[in-house]
């Protein structure tokens, strides 16, 4: 199945919607991450953190897709913060994974109380320039901490991967992403084994349209124009995740999802100015 493109600030293109491999590793990991990409999909999202990148690269190699067909995306862990660090830790998930550069790299938070991460993004720059990485970009960043790392370097991210669910349907952080011309990618798009999926007015669309819960959330994130990052190990899921375009929600049912927002809707109360990476 082909995934639409979306072009970024840089010139480089990314799958319209992704493969989260979050808690998917080892031998069976490593399968179904073969399945996926079997049935259509490119853009794989891992993280040193994930304890996944070994298996993405394995399966990435075992698949037979010329390297060129994949999008690539890992991310930066908080204690390599400082800049030799990061720039080695990109060196070593790169011989991790088996690859000679990465599509998107991240850093995974801005832990804003360490205070590093601008050190952190200037670490990304140098290695955009080395040829390491060929677009950088950020995860769970605030309007602030993006204008901070701008401002000292004069590089925008490609993307700031953000909590988005219908749940914590982020409209401000949408809307700041869009304003700095960053890309906003949902992780937990489906508001991890949340009850998302049972709301009436998810199973009445998804009755309407003929699709599933899954499908109606992550056509939601779409046509706000975010890629989602689902994650899943089921076979069926993972293609169904990626039959999404051939409907459309009106405007009323978009923003019938975004009522079912919660004050307290993220998933376990990640708040990027306060969240401690290892702790």
């Amino acid at each position: 199945m082909k995934v639409p493109l979306i072009t970024m600030n840089d010139g480089h293109q990314i799958p319209a919607i992704g493969l989260g491999t979050y808690q998917i590793r080892g031998g069976a990991g490593l399968d179904q991450v073969l399945t996926a990409i079997q049935d259509g999909y490119r853009l794989l999202d891992t993280s040193t953190n994930y304890d996944s990148e070994g298996i993405v690269g394995e399966a990435i190699r075992r698949s037979g897709i010329p390297r060129s067909e994949f999008f690539v995306t890992t991310k930066l862990p908080g204690k390599y913060h400082h800049y030799e660090d990061a720039l080695m830790m990109i060196q070593e998930s790169l011989f991790r994974m088996g690859l000679d550069y990465f599509d998107l790299y991240l850093i995974h938070w801005p832990l804003p109380k360490r205070g590093l991460y601008v050190e952190a993004w200037q670490a990304l720059v140098t290695a955009q320039k080395m040829g390491l990485i060929r677009s950088i970009g950020v995860s769970n960043f605030e309007p602030e901490h993006l204008d901070k790392i701008i401002e000292k370097t004069g590089m925008t991210p490609a993307v700031n991967q953000i909590e988005i669910h219908p749940y914590w349907v982020q409209e401000r952080m949408v809307r700041a992403n869009e304003q700095r011309g960053i890309v906003s990618e949902a992780w937990s798009p489906l508001g991890r084994g949340s009850d998302a999926l049972k709301e009436s007015v998810i199973v009445e669309l998804a009755e309407k349209y003929d699709k599933t819960p899954a499908q109606i959330i992550l056509r939601w994130h779409g046509q706000r124009g975010i890629i989602p990052i689902p994650k899943s190990r089921n076979l069926q899921h993972q293609r169904e995740n990626l039959a999404i375009d051939d409907f459309e929600l009106s405007q009323t049912e978009i923003e019938r999802i975004n009522l079912l927002e919660k004050p307290d809707g993220r998933i376990d109360g990640q708040d990027p100015n306060e969240y401690e990476e290892f702790e």
